[in-house]
């Protein structure tokens, strides 16, 4: 049998989980691939990663031994894997990250055993082919090799196969702080014999050889790396553990790549009969297939976890992945129009069962990757436009870096399709003055998104300090430890408290802020976030006496504020599933004291009329003054039962808080109002598109949302006695509207007839010249109204060669037109033409042989261009 039908992917995923379920670990569900609630990440990078809580000793696991597939990105950061992909055969964006995990239960001895057990008597991978290292300390750590991992390995393979690795390859941190520890990996050789005869395998161990991969890595987590950079032992010691399910695919089903596996087969077969170009033909349309089956996986499944694409954070780095693959198709597979949503049938058949959410959220997905495709070929075309206008400022054949550059930057384009393009019209580009702008985005980047962060001071032993705030807007507090953090170059701290009535930011809910106060001193708490299960109180400065008892007071206008749009935005998820449908699900919100926003799944405008429903469902809810009704607590089985909504992109835990409103049922952390009546008024002010198949709502509630609609009717009252006290307002207006209308057409008739006057001037003040009209003229007229003259004196005249130079004050435009018998017979082309004189005004521009225009910022130079297009005619 095959080896590929032996051990399909489906099967090799499930006798993972199989295997660690049968050695009593809990098996649990990948976690987002978008990361929420960890400010040090965008995107889940490891499988680790839902469990940093466990390690940092903020939350205790149900089962002490869990085992999952977790989906990953890396694209960004520290690990950042994106300009490999599609050019090696098993770098990836999203991949997948096989993994077991031990809090405080098993550690080195175990790990290992069942490593070997998996991947030889399970899977029967060769022994032969199989490496592993450990670490061999580090003197300025001061750590002694892994001996005790050593002494595990010799148990199953022999000591030459067992090889040291330095502190960059065998000593796992989760950051420049934190957990961290000596890892153990497992490669493998997948070379014919004949390779395998010539250059021993130890000595390609961790060389990026392309068939002697790491598959496994076994972290043995015993350390906390502080931010002084020392070390400290862990009061318990963990393991974690993560293995390449599309590397192991690979080994499994004896192929040289991974794209050759079934992970990546259908989507290549899928591209292959879209564009019609085989895949392994050529080199680069090799790398375009490869690079867009990638990309496809990451981003709808980013896409399907609530990462939609962006102009900012996660949701630029989404975007720019999409447009990567995009840009791939267009060059190489000469795929000009919309094409890899169509991908996303595949992907959800593929791993629907593992990865229910892509199968659910298919359709949005689909039309969200649509929409980016066709928004960013229109994008090209424009990018190709201002190429053409660099190559006309270009003096020589070597375009600016910087300029280069500005086109990725602007639009996407990557610097090896600007070459190419430059390369077909003989040019090229300063690639050192590439690599600059590149590095100092980078710093730029790094440096708005870069929090500084100290130790922590503790000051008292508390495991973890209670939430209150349900129940206590103000509470006496102790402060069990701080740490200074530098943003964006200002010192604040962060305090943890022994309790606390402060509600962390969350749900969409903006995070509380207060008072910290005693007799002595009062210290402003300016915000209030959740990091890895702690709440974080945030303030300017510090308590002088830090082990003085405090009296901790939430701003209760504010929370109260707040409140009334929370509640506000349950009843109106509630109403917009009522009018629209029941495909309505939220994609995002923001619960400020002073206003909502509801993002939500739809894939048309909604109405007018539809928004006064909606308006009316939620605002005759307020008015029944439905009591809250709280359940805390709950097992999420219970909340299911229920009926309560839950959110996709959401981890839940195994107890669950729901929030009842009348028949509106969500599990929700945030703060509400005890019964809706409290709310006062509900007004919508704003409906509109956040992005393919994605709409937002903006409204407002109680005082503030009084506060808008008397304004308009204030608004309303002046205009009708501008109108004169009208007594039909949209009368009045209309008749305003037709007499403008009417002034319009005067002041069009005025300029045509100034236009006919310009005319023939310019035919008057024409050149007769070896059979030809030349007319070369400098005018004021808008650039729609020289084109429509040049036209008009083209037809009426026969051998007509013109070029018009438009001063528009700070802006400048050259228009070029010849006969076509003229083009013809002389060959003269508008557009190559334009774009020699376009230089003159600092700008660029095209167009066909008898027609061009060309725009620019230096009207100063129109009589230069002038007496250039003098010389050249």
């Amino acid at each position: 049998m095959d080896q590929s039908q032996k051990w399909t992917a489906r099967k090799i995923r499930q006798s993972f989980l199989d295997f660690f379920e049968a050695r009593k670990h809990d098996i649990v569900p990948s976690a987002p691939i978008v990361l929420k609630g960890d400010p040090t990440l965008m995107f889940t990078n490891a499988g680790m990663n839902q469990f940093k809580d466990y390690f940092l000793g903020n939350d205790t696991p149900k089962n002490t031994r869990v085992t999952d597939t977790q989906k990953c990105l890396r694209v960004s950061g520290k690990h950042n894997d994106l300009e490999e992909v599609g050019h090696d055969t098993y770098h990836h964006t999203m991949f997948e990250m096989l993994g077991n995990w031990s809090f405080g239960d098993y550690f080195k001895t175990e790990a290992i055993e069942w490593a070997w057990t998996l991947l030889t008597e399970v899977y029967g991978l060769d022994k032969d082919r199989l490496y592993v290292t450990v670490f061999e300390g580090d003197k300025e750590d001061e750590l002694e090799k892994d001996q005790d991992s050593f002494n595990n390995w010799k148990k199953f393979t022999a000591e030459d196969r067992i090889l040291n690795g330095n502190k960059k390859d065998n000593f796992w941190e989760m950051g420049a702080s934190g957990p961290c520890g000596p890892s153990s990996e497992i490669h493998i050789d997948l070379r014919n014999d004949d390779e395998r005869a010539k250059v021993d395998a130890r000595t390609l161990v961790n060389m990026d050889h392309p068939q002697v991969v790491e598959i496994w890595n076994l972290v043995f987590i015993e350390f906390n790396r502080k931010a002084d950079g020392s070390l400290e032992k862990l009061p318990a010691k963990h393991v974690d553990t993560g293995m390449g399910f599309e590397r192991l695919c690979m080994a499994l089903q004896g192929k040289q790549s991974n794209y050759d596996t079934d992970v990546f087969t259908p989507l290549i077969a899928k591209i292959e009969n879209l564009s019609g170009i085989a895949y392994g033909k050529d080199e680069q349309q090799t790398i375009a297939i490869r690079v867009i089956a990638d990309h496809v996986r990451a981003v709808a499944f980013a896409i399907a976890d609530g990462q939609l694409p962006s102009n900012t954070g996660a949701g630029y780095v989404i975007r720019r992945i999409l447009r990567r693959a995009i840009r791939y198709g267009f060059s190489y597979l000469n795929m000009k129009e919309a094409f890899i949503y169509q991908l996303v049938e595949i992907l959800a058949e593929q791993m629907g069962e593992f990865f229910p959410e892509i199968q659910s959220q298919k359709q949005l997905v689909e039309k969200v990757i649509h929409e980016e495709e066709n928004s960013f070929l229109r994008t090209l075309e424009q990018g190709l436009s201002r190429l053409d206008q660099i190559i006309a400022e270009t003096d020589g054949k070597m375009v600016e870096g910087a300029k280069v550059f500005e086109l990725y930057d602007t639009f996407g384009f990557p610097p090896d399709l600007t070459g190419l393009i430059l390369s077909e019209q003989g040019y090229s580009y300063n690639q050192k003055g590439y690599d600059t702008e590149m590095t100092s985005q980078k710093e730029r980047a790094r440096s708005a998104g870069k929090l500084d962060t100290g130790d922590w001071v503790t000051l008292k032993d508390d495991e973890k300090e209670e939430f209150i705030g349900y129940d206590y807007t103000s509470a006496q507090v102790s402060i069990t430890r701080y740490r200074k953090v530098v943003a964006k170059k200002k010192e604040l701290y962060q305090l943890v408290f022994s309790l606390t009535p402060f509600y962390p930011e969350g749900g969409g809910q903006v995070g509380d802020k207060g008072l910290l106060h005693n007799d002595n001193e009062k210290i402003e708490i300016i915000d209030t976030k959740k990091e890895h299960g702690v709440i974080i109180h945030i303030a300017e400065k510090l308590p002088e006496n830090l082990d003085a008892k405090f009296q901790a007071e939430v701003n209760t206008e504010l929370r109260t504020d707040a409140s009334y749009n929370h509640s506000a935005t349950h009843l109106l998820h509630q109403a917009l599933r009522e009018v629209l449908g029941t495909h309505v699900e939220q994609k995002g919100s923001l619960v400020a004291p002073n206003h909502l926003r509801f993002d939500f799944s739809h894939f048309s405008k909604v109405t007018d009329e539809e928004i006064q429903q909606i308006e009316d469902l939620v605002n005759n809810r307020v008015q029944k003054n439905f009591s809250l009704e709280e359940f805390r607590n709950i097992p999420i089985n219970k909340a299911q039962e229920m009926g309560a909504m839950m959110l996709f992109g959401e981890k839940y835990g195994d107890t669950v808080r729901a929030i009842k409103f009348g028949e509106s049922i969500e599990l929700c952390g945030g703060i509400h109002v005890g019964a809706t009546g409290e709310i006062g008024l509900f007004k919508i002010t704003h409906e509109g598109a956040v992005a393919a198949g994605i709409r937002r709502i903006e409204a407002l509630t109680g005082a503030t949302a009084r506060k808008y609609v008397n304004e308009h009717i204030e608004t309303l009252n002046t205009i009708k006695q501008e109108l004169k006290n009208v007594k039909d307002l949209i009368a009045g207006i209309n008749s305003l509207k037709d007499e403008n209308s009417k002034l319009k057409k005067q002041i069009e008739e005025l300029i045509r007839e100034k236009a006919k006057g310009e005319k023939d001037v310019w035919v008057n003040n024409a050149i007769q010249k070896d059979g030809y009209t030349l007319i070369i003229q400098k005018t004021a007229l808008d650039g729609g109204a020289v084109k429509d003259l040049l036209f008009q004196i083209k037809n009426e005249n026969e051998n007509i060669a013109a070029v018009i130079g438009v001063d528009m004050g700070d802006k400048a435009q050259i228009a070029v037109a010849f006969s076509d018998e003229l083009a013809k017979e002389k060959g003269w082309h508008a557009g190559n033409m334009v774009k020699e004189l376009a230089r003159e005004i600092k700008g660029g521009g095209g167009g066909q042989p008898f027609f061009a225009t060309a725009g620019g910022k230096d009207p100063a130079g129109i009589d230069k261009a002038l007496e250039k297009a003098k010389t050249l005619l």
